[in-house]
């Protein structure tokens, strides 16, 4: 079969490569260049599981074939931590337990990073309809939107905790009062104790 030269921008480091007409662009990003935290789940569009951004839109890379990416920037996982410091969507899913086996976890981060940037003050209800795309069958999603609520109030955004009330201000999604004390929320969700496997999975780790 005839292969086709293209070059992509993964992470901000430039790669040539070759690939055939109906090579998908996950199976590019895992196979040929090694970016596995791009997981391949349903291959047809429906989990979510394997969402990069490319030219900064959030795109199941399970849909897009790698020749339709030639010459685009394409963001995923690996590219989040900068520095050695994770970006707060990561912190997010790490301090609020957004994740268990952490498969969809990668797709969850690239979707959400990408809807903040877009919407960098939403509502709960706006974060359930961004994340609608992406399925996750061990959280139960709650403490998935709380993540994103921490990441919005760590980037400046204020997150939906912005409306809690007079007095009282947002920590993450939860009511806080002045000296930080909760005074609102599930107590099993704002633990901020994690496990090692919890750091390891909350960077995308495959």
């Amino acid at each position: 079969m005839t292969s086709h030269d293209i070059e992509l921008t993964v992470n901000g480091t430039a790669h040539d490569l070759s690939v055939e007409p109906r090579t998908l662009l996950v199976h590019a990003l895992r196979d040929e260049l090694g970016y596995t935290g791009a997981n391949v789940g349903c291959e047809s569009s429906t989990c979510g599981a394997c969402t990069v951004q490319v030219d900064g839109d959030a795109v199941k890379s399970c849909t897009m074939l790698a020749v339709q990416a030639d010459g685009t920037a394409v963001d995923t996982v690996e590219g989040l931590r900068e520095d050695g410091e994770f970006h707060p969507i990561q912190e997010g899913f790490r301090k609020e337990h957004g994740l268990q086996c952490g498969y969809c976890t990668p797709g969850m981060m690239m979707t959400a990073t990408a809807f903040l940037e877009e919407n960098p003050d939403p509502g709960e209800a706006e974060i359930r309809e961004a994340l609608e795309g992406n399925l996750c069958r061990c959280t139960g999603y709650q403490n998935i939107v709380n993540a994103v609520e921490f990441a919005a109030d760590e980037m400046g955004g204020g997150g939906a905790g912005a409306d809690a009330g007079d007095g009282v201000a947002a920590d993450g999604g939860r009511a806080t009062d002045a000296t930080g004390g909760v005074v609102a929320g599930d107590e099993a969700t704002t633990e901020s104790e994690t496990t090692p496997h919890d750091d390891y999975e909350s960077t995308g780790g495959n």
